[in-house]
């Protein structure tokens, strides 16, 4: 992608607030905010996975095989982990997310992760697994046949891969044993939490649910938590006045911020992004080092040898430096068309703008990732 791009894009991003109405680009309350309690919860589990053709856990993976025999033993057969030479099994961690108010026998998705030295688990079936949550209780369990997003085949130094093979997913494999209870009925206050700490945010936040209630019944107690009453109208109907709450639309505050990720040459401003009264200098040194081979070629009927003789040649080109003058307060867009028009590469403004944050001219937070 050229610079002339790049530019053009970052414009782009940054002019369409300002061509759309206000009203267009404010935020739902429920995409910035959750209430409190309801959440989902993490489980993990360990588990075996069978039926692969040997690409499973090699002797090395101890672990594997002691699973193995301690399931046979829970089905009345008694083995030896030394007598045990399989390629078809392969442990695997087991990680879900079960999300609220679901009820038991509902289905989750889960993801299967090889934690041995397994080549791929493609093929292969989850046995029952149990999965716990943060306090070792068993909420769910997961079985099924796995589904990759990719393959590996072939054998020895001939081996072909597409994506991860040690990883998949098994969609609806996780059955709900255990519900985690959330009561709503009878509460007489919620609390919303914000997503990203903002004092102004939780202000606005505030105002627009008591704009869409009608009722002065929310606060914003610091830049992230909202307590709100449930009005007497809503007493009976929680669930119904949680909706209202959150699809009211707000105008989302940030602050003024510079992402910038020196690996790719991407660069993220934000629109409150401004910087003070600076020049800026922008030049470059090329210097370019040549080796030329000449032959040396012996008089006739002489005893000498041909041989090549090595020409150094070296040139140095300084590029004129140009000049840039940025006003107090300008604007990302000016930021940016004033830089391309000096010529600067995305990898050269991220050096500028690093340079104008040390120089204290930039009013932003530099991220650099």
């Amino acid at each position: 992608m050229n610079r002339a791009c790049v530019t053009g894009l970052l414009l782009i991003l940054f002019l369409a607030p300002a061509l759309y109405p206000q009203g267009l680009a404010a935020s739902r309350i429920k995409d910035i905010a959750s209430f409190e309690g309801v959440r989902d919860n993490q489980l993990v589990g360990y588990g075996l996975v069978v039926g692969l053709n040997g690409t499973g856990d090699r002797r090395q993976t101890f672990f594997s095989t002691q699973t193995l025999t301690n399931m046979l033993e829970r089905s009345g057969i008694t083995v030896s982990a030394d007598q045990i030479r399989v390629k078809n099994i392969a442990a695997v961690m087991v990680t879900a997310t079960l999300p609220p108010f679901v009820r038991k026998g509902s289905r989750i998705d889960v993801t299967v992760s090889s934690i041995g030295d397994a080549d791929s688990i493609q093929g292969g079936v989850l046995v029952m697994t149990p999965l716990k949550a943060a306090n070792n209780e068993v909420y769910a369990t997961a079985q099924g046949q796995l589904v990759l997003g990719g393959f590996s085949a072939g054998g020895g130094g001939n081996r072909v891969q597409t994506n991860h093979a040690t990883v998949g997913r098994i969609v609806d494999g996780g059955l709900v044993e255990k519900e985690v209870p959330v009561n709503l009925a009878g509460k007489t206050e919620l609390t919303l939490v914000l997503h990203g700490s903002d004092f102004t945010s939780a202000t606005r936040a505030a105002r627009v649910i008591d704009e869409s209630v009608g009722s002065d019944v929310a606060k914003a107690l610091d830049g992230r938590t909202i307590a709100i009453k449930i009005p007497e109208g809503y007493t009976n109907r929680v669930v119904e006045f949680m909706a209202v709450v959150e699809n009211a639309k707000m105008d989302v505050d940030f602050p003024a911020r510079v992402v910038l990720n020196e690996r790719t040459g991407t660069i993220v401003l934000g629109k409150e992004v401004k910087i003070s009264s600076v020049s800026i200098i922008h030049g470059s040194l090329a210097i370019q080092i040549g080796t030329i081979l000449g032959v040396s070629q012996p008089a006739p009927m002489s005893q000498g040898k041909t041989t090549t003789v090595p020409q150094t040649t070296v040139s140095a080109q300084e590029e004129k430096g140009r000049v840039l003058t940025l006003h107090e307060g300008a604007s990302v867009e000016e930021v940016v068309g004033a830089l391309n028009s000096i010529g600067a590469s995305p990898r050269d403004v991220i050096a500028i703008l690093q340079a104008i944050k040390a120089a204290g001219a930039l009013q932003a937070e530099l991220e650099i990732i």
